[in-house]
């Protein structure tokens, strides 16, 4: 009866270490089939996450170079607009190519207090608008050569852009003294550059050279006695 009870309590160890045994068996089963589902779930996550950034990234990319675009042809197109303004605004230089110039001597001596007047006067011979804007330069020479030139401009009395419209005229009045006070009455009207051709430049022009006359045409003479000549600004007639 002993041996008997010691080989069943044998047999139920061994029973229960088997069972032991088995348990741990199915743990370690359970927790590796948990770690490849773990494992799964985290290689789906992570190609979802790539695939969902690579796609973030290249519709960002895609936008990005759409705005590129759109600016640059809102750029070429304010850029056409802006010539094409300027275009419409912008009128030719006067000069020698479209104008006529003269030189009109003052139609009164000058006096102890104001001064004789005469003027230069632009013509416009264009179809088209011409603008003066600048310095004009006058020149006197004397015609018998015994007194140095004349030179003076309008640089100090306004050199603001004038229009001269096709067909139209500008004048630019000159002060001078054509009297000599200083001299005997029979000499008062001798001075010392008395030229009957002047040189006048237009604003970045060539000098041209032209007769001085009088008001109504005829042959006239700019006669300076000192060298305060002045020249203003043009205005439209």
């Amino acid at each position: 009866m002993r041996a008997r009870a010691r080989i069943s309590t044998t047999a139920a160890v061994f029973a229960l270490s088997a069972l032991a045994l088995t348990a741990c068996g199915g743990n370690d089963d359970s927790k590796a089939d948990g770690d490849k589902t773990s494992a799964s779930a985290s290689a789906s996550t992570g190609s979802s996450s790539g695939d969902s950034a690579g796609s973030a990234s290249k519709t960002k990319g895609t936008g990005t170079g759409g705005g590129g675009s759109s600016t640059g042809d809102k750029d070429t197109s304010s850029g056409t607009g802006g010539s094409n303004g300027g275009d419409s605004g912008a009128t030719s230089a006067c000069s020698t190519k479209n104008t006529e110039v003269a030189f009109v001597q003052s139609g009164e001596h000058a006096g102890e207090q104001a001064p004789a007047t005469g003027f230069i006067q632009v013509t416009n011979t264009s179809n088209a608008p011409c603008t003066i804007v600048g310095a004009t330069t006058l020149t006197a020479k004397d015609d018998q050569g015994k007194a140095a030139p004349i030179e003076t401009d309008n640089a100090g009395n306004g050199t603001d852009a004038v229009d001269v419209k096709a067909g139209g005229t500008a004048k630019a009045y000159v002060a001078y003294t054509d009297v000599n006070f200083e001299g005997s009455a029979s000499g008062r009207e001798v001075c010392a550059v008395q030229a009957s051709k002047v040189e006048i430049a237009l604003p970045d022009d060539v000098a041209r050279t032209v007769n001085v006359t009088k008001d109504g045409g005829a042959a006239g003479s700019f006669n300076v006695c000192t060298t305060d000549v002045r020249v203003g600004a043009f205005e439209t007639a």
